[in-house]
């Protein structure tokens, strides 16, 4: 994705903050059938298939860093725009009692909007570091300055 190997220092430099109790990195761990691919109907191409060096995540990111990877869109009819889209999350953080969940990454306007509204459903607090996002704009899905700002009106905290 354009942009996206900018936002790796800033990520590292939160994930070694002391402010973080816990970690979790996502990433799409698409199947080859996935629902969002062009050739599927959906309006992405082929990206982050499972097992593939596109689905691994960027090599300038501290994995020391990370407690726990999470996949999202493993399931070939699951979008997975949301890590919340499947329960295991919620639960992950509820065990640690996570009440505010921190959201960056890629694409601000996909991933990072569907995690961080999903996380609002779930009754998390959530804020949205688009100082560690990137949003990529493109035909047919809301545009990233939408984004930030439905992520706003929802009730997150977007800095």
């Amino acid at each position: 994705m354009p942009g996206g190997d900018e936002i790796a220092a800033r990520l590292n430099e939160l994930a070694a903050s002391d402010r973080f109790e816990l970690v979790v990195a996502t990433r799409d761990w698409h199947p080859p059938d996935h629902c969002s691919f062009e050739k599927q109907g959906g309006p992405w191409p082929v990206h982050c298939v499972q097992g593939t060096k596109g689905a691994e995540l960027h090599p300038a990111l501290d994995f020391e860093r990370v407690d726990v990877l999470f996949d999202s869109g493993q399931e070939p009819h699951l979008e997975g725009y949301s890590a919340f889209e499947r329960p295991e999350l919620g639960s992950i953080l509820r065990e640690k009692r996570v009440d505010i969940v921190y959201v960056a990454g890629l694409a601000t306007n996909i991933c990072v909007r569907g995690t961080a509204l999903g996380a609002l459903e779930e009754g998390f607090g959530v804020t949205v570091d688009t100082r560690a996002s990137r949003g990529i704009d493109a035909e047919g899905v809301v545009s990233t300055a939408d984004a930030v700002d439905e992520l706003g009106r929802a009730g997150a905290t977007v800095i």
